[in-house]
């Protein structure tokens, strides 16, 4: 199942019209900040779907029912672009514990690349809610060695696969390589074209720079 929140109107367009501005990106600070709306406007969505228990809450002037969550999701998110936007599922779901994972580009001299996986801080993830985060989704290759990553540590219940701006071609290799049952990917847009460098077009070019400053 994809859920394209951008199908529908609301105020997640306006963020994710601001972080593709090439002017407004200029602004960092405005942009990690989009970054974390739009991560807090996801959070909020898949909130819908978690499991929850009415308890009673005393308040000054007597005792409400309320209902709460049982378990909140573990967080997982990819280094370093998806640390903003990681951001916004942890202002909501602030009890939750979390997962982070080094991903990088190793070029060859011919141009092409091939995606390493450096790292991963992992918490126990057996039979829990997972969402797993990442600002783009372009080829889906990090994305896919991230989740097998994550499942040689443990299985998730189920779990949420969550992007701002992907790539159709990103999207086919997620649903062909990724066990279909027990998987629900959320975006904020989707764009047809990927470059042979895999940057999405039209995107909004390299998040991770735009974010925290350019590469060396």
């Amino acid at each position: 199942m994809v859920n394209n929140l951008s199908t529908g109107n609301s105020i997640l367009n306006q963020y994710i019209a601001e972080i593709r501005d090439a002017e407004i990106q200029k602004d960092s600070l405005r942009f990690r900040q989009n970054l974390e709306r739009l991560g807090g406007i996801f959070a909020y969505e898949i909130s819908k779907l978690l499991t929850y228990e009415t308890r009673e809450v005393v308040t000054p002037l007597g005792i409400a029912n309320v209902p709460m969550l049982i378990e909140y999701p573990v967080l997982a998110t990819i280094l370093r672009a998806g640390l903003p936007f990681h951001q916004g599922f942890l202002n909501f779901f602030d009890k939750s514990e979390n997962a982070f994972i080094s991903a990088f580009r190793r070029y060859h001299k011919d141009g092409t690349f091939a995606i390493n996986i450096e790292y991963a801080s992992v918490t126990d993830i057996e039979d829990r809610v997972l969402i797993l985060c990442d600002t783009m989704l372009a080829s889906g290759q990090s994305m896919v060695l991230a989740y097998r990553e994550l499942l040689s540590r443990g299985k998730p219940r189920h779990t949420h696969i969550v992007t701002a701006i992907a790539n159709v071609e990103g999207l086919e290799n997620i649903k062909k390589n990724i066990a279909k049952k027990d998987i629900t990917i959320w975006v904020g847009a989707v764009d047809d074209e990927l470059t042979a460098q895999s940057f999405i077009v039209p995107g909004l070019g390299d998040a991770g720079d735009l974010a925290y400053g350019k590469k060396s």
